[in-house]
């Protein structure tokens, strides 16, 4: 047996049927030309359910012992159990997929196999198939995931391996192509053969950076820290933050990469800024459409990986920087200069941290979180608002098994407290956001990937590159596209307006200036008409910028 460690122990503690504690998502592919769709996804369920000896945790199940939680080695694997094939109803589209999800990501892990299910899925538009996976947090993170997904895939069509992902060949051959062997830094054999002095001045220096990072963290408390945003201080209380039913809800989209680096190069900032700033301009449109804009600020957990470089081993190497969105802050640009204050602030924090410390930080700073879950007392005492992680991909294009890799669509966790996570992948030449929401907290979640586009958008506008890229699809979204609604009734108001105008013109030609009286009716009567006209636009400004007018609250 293995021990869990605490960090990845606390995901299996706070699990319960209304909060299931599993992480994954949608990899989307287009078959390979000339392939047969039964015939190659038959061929992929074969090869993912010949697997014998799986990397760790993978053929291994929770069990519990005096001491904690610990890994047990499962001798009995049931393969047809943990790799499934599904067909989506007529019309295959991404909504009917994203259904699907939202089912399967409802339902707990069996705790008494591996916890991990791999779902192929068929039966989409245009030549598609989909891959959805689902691993409980306990196993592994968001950059874990990453890792298994390279491992999996190759960046030529013909040259996919033929193992399956989680096989413990896939992992060897992925660890010695990546990072060789060269020795971690971190191994706990290393550290047991320095010397006496040496381990003692190290843990000195531990207590003295880990005492600095808590006074700091604790003075944000009375406002003594600058710009540090920290856990509770200030959440407001919104529709977000209620406590959670199991059902779950998830929706999608892809962004182009170049649109959101073009507003990074204007504005000097990061992507992980820009992105920030998109989900808080959709946040505030949201809650002011709901008429539910607290005068407090949201705040949002920003994840960030604490692994080493070369550390493909750990389950979960996490910490998290607390992010203020500025949602009551009007001006785009106020807002994204907040955000950029906030999480510097996290940063500096967390860089005077070696892995280990801040490890051991994250712990000490999130287990009054884990008390409030345990005791059913988070959507009282919400530490964040949200959550928005943006999760490092693949910078190539991938083939698995010569079937092209088209996106990865990830799916979180909520917990109590906050009913929506928004979790990004980037992708070679795109940004893939995944959300996901409490079915019944959050019915219309699909409204935060209008927000997106719609606080993107803006974003260009304030950094002068208005256009400078394709939309965001509105194929991926998995649900109504209002949005086109709105463009006919646009169109209607365009029509009407040319027609009353040609009227006019006719009537002028045909009518004789008869005195200086009637041309003033007729200016008068022009001015009524161009008037009238004008009063229907309003309606092309409400469909790009809702309720952008509202004040600061």
């Amino acid at each position: 047996m293995r021990r869990i460690d605490l960090a990845s122990a606390g995901f299996l503690l706070l699990e319960k049927r209304e909060t299931p504690m599993h992480v994954g998502g949608i990899n989307l592919f287009t078959l390979p030309e000339d392939a047969d769709e039964q015939e190659f996804l038959t061929s992929l369920r074969t090869l993912l359910r010949e697997s014998t000896e799986f990397r760790k945790p993978f053929g291994e199940y929770v069990v519990t012992g005096k001491s904690g939680l610990f890994w047990e080695k499962d001798e009995h694997i049931d393969m047809d159990y943990h790799v499934r094939h599904s067909a989506l109803p007529s019309p295959g589209r991404y909504r009917e997929l994203f259904a699907l999800a939202s089912r399967l990501h409802t339902t707990l892990l069996d705790r008494t196999r591996p916890l991990w299910e791999l779902h192929i899925i068929e039966g989409l538009q245009n030549r598609q198939f989909a891959v959805y996976n689902k691993i409980h947090h306990a196993a592994i993170d968001g950059v874990g995931a990453m890792h298994i997904t390279q491992a999996m895939c190759s960046e030529e069509p013909d040259g996919s391996p033929s193992y399956a992902p989680y096989s413990r060949e896939a992992y060897e051959v992925y660890k010695q192509a990546r990072f060789g062997n060269a020795p971690r830094s971190a191994d706990p054999s290393k550290r047991d053969l320095r010397n006496v002095l040496e381990a003692l001045k190290q843990q000195y220096d531990s207590s003295i950076n880990l005492a600095t990072a808590m006074r700091r963290f604790g003075l944000a408390f009375v406002g003594r820290s600058g710009n540090l945003a920290v856990p509770w201080h200030n959440v407001p209380k919104t529709s977000i933050n209620t406590r959670v039913s199991g059902a779950r809800r998830f929706v999608a989209q892809t962004f182009a990469f170049d649109r959101v680096k073009a507003v990074c190069k204007a504005m000097d900032a990061t992507v992980n800024d820009i992105v920030l700033a998109m989900c808080a301009g959709a946040l505030r449109r949201y809650l002011l459409s709901r008429d539910e804009l607290p005068l407090h600020s949201l705040k949002a957990m920003a994840p960030v990986s604490l692994r080493e470089e070369g550390d493909v081993d750990s389950s979960n190497a996490i910490g998290f920087i607390t992010a203020d969105m500025a949602t009551n802050v009007y001006d785009p640009e106020k807002r994204l200069r907040t955000i950029q204050e906030s999480m510097r602030a996290g940063k500096d924090l967390l860089r005077e941290l070696s892995p280990a410390e801040g490890a051991l930080f994250m712990q000490l700073t999130q287990l009054p979180a884990l008390l409030t879950s345990i005791l059913g007392l988070g959507s009282k005492f919400p530490a964040f608002s949200t959550v928005v992680s943006n999760v490092p991909g693949p910078r190539k294009p991938l083939y698995w098994q010569g079937a092209r890799l088209d996106g990865i669509y990830p799916a979180s966790i909520v917990f109590d407290g906050f009913a929506m996570n928004i979790t990004l992948v980037s992708y070679h030449d795109q940004l893939d956001f995944g959300i996901v929401a409490c079915r019944r907290s959050m019915p219309q979640i699909q409204r935060i990937i209008d927000h997106l586009e719609d606080s993107l958008a803006e974003l260009e506008i304030v950094a002068g590159i208005s256009g400078s890229g394709p939309r965001a699809s509105d194929n991926r979204r998995g649900s109504r596209t209002p949005t086109k609604g709105k463009a006919r009734t646009i169109g209607k108001a365009k029509t009407r307006a040319k027609v009353k105008t040609k009227a006019t013109t006719k009537t002028k030609a045909k009518a004789p200036a008869k005195s200086t009286t009637a041309a003033k009716t007729k200016a008068t009567a022009k001015a009524k008409t161009k008037t009238k006209t004008q009063a229907k636009r309003p309606v092309r400004k409400a469909a790009v910028k809702p309720k952008l007018g509202t004040p600061d609250r």
